[in-house]
């Protein structure tokens, strides 16, 4: 089993920034990837924003290209998003996603509770 723990979620200004933090404990030895998926209100899909593999390979939505980054603390279990040049689209619920993957079992994921994320106009 593995617990994921987010932080860093909050109110924030059009243009300015935030950091979301990600914490992975239990069974983590084989983490394939960690990454943020969001879901705005209104009923949306929750969608990828940024992932990063164990090899420290990342992926970004469209959307964020260029003004969020995804990086590890030196424990690999230790994800960051750090958000610049907030737009009020970005107002959502960011969710931590953790993947696990073995030849022998498969992969099987978990989720974080969600940090709010609002921007203001």
């Amino acid at each position: 089993q593995v617990q994921v723990v987010e932080s860093g979620g909050g109110l924030v200004q059009a243009g300015g920034s935030l950091t979301l933090s990600c914490a992975a404990s239990g069974s983590v030895s084989t983490i394939n990837s960690m990454g943020w998926y969001r879901q705005a209100p209104g009923g949306k899909q929750r969608e990828l924003v940024a992932t990063i593999t164990s090899g420290g390979s990342t992926t970004y939505a469209d959307s964020v290209k260029g003004r969020f980054t995804i990086f590890r603390a030196n424990a690999k279990n230790t994800v960051y998003l750090q958000m610049n040049s907030l737009k009020p689209e970005d107002t959502a619920v960011y969710y931590c996603h953790v993947e696990r993957w073995t030849r022998v079992l498969g992969s099987d994921e978990y989720w974080g509770q969600g940090t709010q994320v609002t921007v203001s106009s």
